[in-house]
This record gives C-alpha cells, structure tokens and sequence, in this order.
C-alpha cells in the first residue's frame, strides 16, 4: 500500500515553492525567441578529435579551428593522462588514442608531459591493436594502420534485400547510416599520410574479446576470409555499381542543414565517402555538409567543441511538459508560442521506418532540428504529452497524426523501439566491426513507457495497444523491482519513466509491481537524500542504481515515487536534496553524465536535463501536496 503522512511542513513546502519558482523563471530565460528551448548536448573528446582528422583528410583544417579544438581537448584530460568517456569514468582506450592523435595534429609535441602520459596509458593497455575497429578505420585512412587488418565490409551489401540477414535495414537508423558510407572507405582504402608518425603508441597486443560464442566467431571468420578474396578481385562492374548506388543512398538522407541523421558517425563518414567519390569540397552537397558543422560548434573560454547532436525537439517537449507540471496554464503565451514551433515541426515526409511499415502514413517528431528520414517514437510520445497540456488551435490534429504515426511503429512483441519496428535481428551485433556500440533498435522499456503514458493521456488507455504495451513492461520488470533505462542512465530512469506510466494505465499503487519498484528506489536511495547511477551500470551489474546524486536523477526518481503515491520520508528528503543544491540563478549543476548514446560505449550530458527534470518533480509535489 502507499505510504501515509502528514502533508509536508509549511516550511518544506515553502522552500520547495521558492525552488521551483526560480528554476521555472530560469527556465523561462532560456527559451528562444522562435519558441524552442535546446541545452548543449555534451559528450567526448572523440567528436572534437575526429572533426580535426575529417577536416586533415578533406585537406580544409585551418589552423585556428586546430589551436581551438587542441585547447579543449587538452582541458579534458585527466591527471593521469587519459580521456574517458563520461564525467568520472575509467579511461578509454580509443578516445584517449584519438585525442593524442587529434593533438600530433595540432602540434603538441611527443615530450611534452602531458603526451607522454597519454602514450604510456596507450602502450600499457595494449596499443593500437587493442582499440575500438572504428579507430582503426581512423588510422587506415591516414595510413597509420593497414587496410588488410581490418574486417571487409563491402559496399555490395546495399543490394541485399530487406529481408536478406545484414541487410543495412537490418541496422538501427544511426548505424546504417555509418556503416554504408564506412563500405565506400573500406572498398576504396584510401590513404592519406600523416605528416607524423605514432609509433609510440604501439603497444603490447592484447587479444581482444571474441564476438559471440565460438561457432559464431568460426563463421564470421570464414565469412570474412570469403570477404577478402573478393576484395582483391572484386567483380568490377558490380563493385562501381554498388559504389554508385551507396553514393546515391547518402546523397539522398542529406538533410537541409547540411547533416546525415543530425549526429555526428554517419555525418564525417558521409563527407569522406563522396569525397572519395569525386566529390570535392567545393561541391554543393560537400559545401553544404562541412558548412553545417557550424552549427552544432560552440565556442566559449574553453576552446572550441562539437555537439555529437543536438535536441531541440526533445527538449522542447520536456520543457512544456514541466512549466505545466509548474502550474503554467495551458493557454500561456510561452506554451503557445513553444506549441506552434513544435507543431511546425512534424515530420510529414517519407523515412527509412517505412522498409518495415510501408502502409503506414507518415507523422510524428525527430529530436534535432533537421531530421526529417528519422523521426522517433520518443519524441512523438513526449510531444504527444507536451501538446496535450497546450491550448493551441493546430495541436489537435498534429497529435493525432503523431498517434497514428506512433501506434503503427509497434513492434511484433507489442514493445516499441526508438526509430524502427522489429529492428531486432542479433546476428548484427556480432559482426566484427560492431564493436563501437549498440547497432540495433529493439524495444526498450523507457521508449515503451513513454507510449503507454502518452496514450493515457489522450485517452487511449483502453485500446488494445496499451493493454498490450503495458504488459510489455510489466514482463520487462527487472527481478530487483527496477526496469533497465536505455537511452538515459539506468534502472533509475528505466524506473523513473515505467513508473508513471503504469500508474497512468490504472496499474493501482498497492500491486505489487508498483511496491516492488518503489522498495527498489527507497533501497537506493543515497545517504544524502539524492539518487544516482553511474553509467558503468551498463557493463558492472555492481554500480546499478549506486552513484553521485545528480539533480536529473533525483528527479526521476521522484516522478515515480509522487506517481505511486509515496509521501514518506524518501520523498521529503529527495526534494530537500533539490532545494539545498539550487544554484543562485535557479539551476543545478550537473557534471555527470545521465544520458545514453550507446550503452557501454556514448554517454551524453543533456545540460537542460539538471532543471526540466527537478521542475517536474517538484511542481507534481506541490500539486499532490496541495490536493
């Protein structure tokens, strides 16, 4: 059963009122002129290090943008030489390999003391045959590490059919879009020297980690060896028809702004691919795609850095929802004026979602500004929510296309996915090259239960979609009471999203799933009133829900535990963490990482993350306390 207590003091309330009043004005502050609110999107050094390496390949660094990228690079090193992957974390071979490189670039010397740590870390953790096959690829490009010992991808697979096992729709939508420029590379092998080498980076061999159980690891290495041979004497007519159509498959998923997809992997491998096709850097496509990494550069007292991404759609939808949660009436000229920029940016056009749904009508949202091959259903469901709050004229017919867009992109096993239906075929994971990350899009229990909750909330509960989807996740229960979080970090987020949506759906607070997830919450609470989970989670079963508390997390935690009814002490004491750590200017800081790229591989720092999440959380606590 819930937890009774007496309605919060007059005085936590009263700190909790003040709280959310300056997080809300700040809030406020932040949004756009057009409507849109978008907080940096922080990652690591690799986007910085690799946008140098593009721009030496395509023969364009200019050496400002070297001595400014080098400048925060070097700021985010760490004492003992290394870079990591996220805030805290352990060091990364491949970023630290890539970072060093990026820096050769920038002129920093062999002896300098910083790069001698850095090339002692490498060598000690096995040198370059012990990194990551995507820095591999870096290296061959630049002669510095041989075509011939890298896994064969050959461009000829963009003629397989979507049926046909390691189709490129086989892939999720981020790496289809990597791996088919990455063919061209591989096909052409292209080397373009270094005006220095890295010798000093080449330590003991350490084995790496077979992909799979054996008999898959036997097969994919006589795939492979079938692979070469080909490569050596390709059928000619074939290979320069495939490298046409791949070309063709690239040009067309350009988006408007000048990217692939709005992220960074498929968007340097893109450029370098139709460069390596004839395409100069004066062609309009080329020209259009290096202008457009403008976009997404911040420059400040630090140096110059890349967002991997960006998310104003995202974030835009989180920031509606929580002024609601505030109290802002649904008919407020910042609602309004953040409505009609969302509603203006449905996606009304064709994607690769329809190679698994061909009949289904194209609408919902994507996360970044220009994206429109790739909407998700994520967004759709969060905007879905954020529109529902709205009192515009042009949201109801947007939301409804978005509910049909979203409804039909279930998968088979009635969960849902991000960008694709059924994009669950395993064998792709166990590819040799697929070791940089998640490379398929299967249903996941946060994207689920942001469905269910935005199907609630447009009174859809009922439908045989929900029912199916909620029972979806009740089967996804984690044993510990928890549900795994994958596109933010963890079993906290997991929890914090299936929570509410369950409670939405009319699973009552007293059922045991309820009692059993909030019991998980309450035992992971911190001792200083907060929540968190460190990314390691994802690959160390150990640090689940354990970690520094973080403002966003807190936060999450709360929304399930308002949700369920709770008003105990772990309540009392999650939103005294918030409203001792506010900031002066009524935000929070958050120096770890809470989102999910890649899980065990990309984090992400969602910098609107630390205010939109603890607005929520509070307004729903005030709401509830009130009532």
């Amino acid at each position: 059963m819930t937890t009774t207590a007496e309605p919060a003091a007059p005085s936590t309330r009263e700190a909790a009122r003040k709280t959310l009043d300056a997080a809300r004005e700040h809030l406020l502050g932040l949004q756009s002129p057009e409507g849109w609110w978008k907080g940096e999107l922080q990652t690591n050094v690799t986007m910085d290090a690799e946008d140098l390496l593009l721009r030496e390949f395509l023969g364009v660094r200019d050496e400002e943008e070297t001595r400014e990228a080098a400048r925060w690079i070097r700021s985010q090193q760490r004492e003992d030489g290394t870079w990591a992957n996220f805030f805290g974390g352990p060091p990364d071979l491949s970023t630290t390999v890539e970072a060093y490189v990026a820096l050769r670039l920038a002129g920093d010397p062999t002896g300098a003391d910083h790069m001698r740590r850095a090339a002692a870390y490498v060598r000690d953790a096995g040198g370059l045959p012990a990194t990551r096959v995507f820095t591999r690829y870096w290296l061959a490009l630049f002669g510095r590490w041989p075509w011939d010992a890298l896994p064969v991808v050959p461009p000829e697979m963009i003629y397989l059919p979507s049926w046909f096992p390691l189709n490129v729709y086989d892939f999720g939508c981020w790496a289809r879009q990597t791996i088919v420029p990455l063919t061209v590379a591989a096909a052409l092998r292209p080397v373009r020297p270094l005006p220095f080498d890295i010798a000093e980076l080449h330590g003991q061999h350490v084995p790496r980690r077979r992909q799979g159980p054996p008999g898959w690891a036997e097969a994919f290495h006589a795939l492979d060896r079938a692979l070469r041979v080909y490569q050596r004497r390709p059928v000619k007519a074939v290979r320069r028809a495939a490298l046409r159509r791949a070309a063709e498959w690239i040009i067309a998923r350009q988006e408007p702004d000048g990217s692939w997809g709005g992220i960074q992997p498929p968007w340097v491998y893109s450029l370098i691919a139709l460069n390596l096709l004839g395409h100069d850097v004066d062609h309009p496509v080329m020209r259009r795609g290096l202008q457009g990494l403008e976009r997404f550069t911040i420059r400040d007292g630090q140096g110059r850095r890349l967002e991997a991404c960006q998310s104003p759609v995202w974030d835009t939808a989180l920031a509606m929802t929580a002024l609601a949660d505030a109290g802002m009436p649904a008919g407020h000229p910042v609602l309004e004026k953040a409505a009609a920029w969302v509603v203006g940016e449905e996606v009304k056009g064709p994607g690769d979602w329809q190679v698994r749904r061909p009949g289904l009508p194209p609408g919902g949202w994507s996360f970044e500004f220009d994206n429109d091959y790739y909407p998700d259903v994520d967004d759709t469901a969060e905007v879905v929510l954020a529109l529902g709050r709205v009192a515009h004229p042009e949201a109801r017919p947007a939301v409804e296309r978005g509910l049909r867009w979203m409804a039909g992109m279930v998968s088979r096993d009635d969960g849902f996915g991000a960008f694709d239906a059924d994009n669950t075929r395993e064998l792709c994971r166990r590819l040799p090259f697929c070791d940089f990350g998640e490379v398929i899009d299967p249903p996941s229990a946060d994207v689920t239960a942001h469905v269910v909750e935005a199907l609630c909330a447009q009174g859809m509960g009922d439908s045989q979609l929900c029912k199916r989807a909620v029972v979806w996740l009740l089967k996804a229960q984690e044993q510990d009471g928890s549900w795994y979080g994958r596109w933010g970090a963890n079993h906290v987020y997991g929890t914090g999203g299936v929570v509410p949506a369950l409670i939405a759906a009319g699973v009552r607070p007293g059922k045991p799933v309820i009692r059993r997830a909030v019991a998980w919450l309450e035992r992971h609470q911190r001792d200083d009133g907060g929540w968190g989970e460190d990314l390691r989670s994802y690959r160390d079963p150990a640090w689940i829900g354990r970690g520094a508390s973080t403002p966003s997390q807190t936060a999450w935690a709360l929304l399930a535990l308002l949700a369920a009814g709770e008003r105990g002490p772990a309540v009392e004491r999650g939103v005294g963490w918030l409203t001792e750590r506010q900031r002066p200017d009524g935000t929070w800081d958050e120096d770890h990482f809470t989102g999910t790229g890649f899980p065990g591989y990309f984090y992400i720092n969602y910098h609107l993350y630390r205010l939109v999440f603890p607005v929520s959380a509070l307004g729903r606590y005030l709401r509830e306390d009130a009532s």
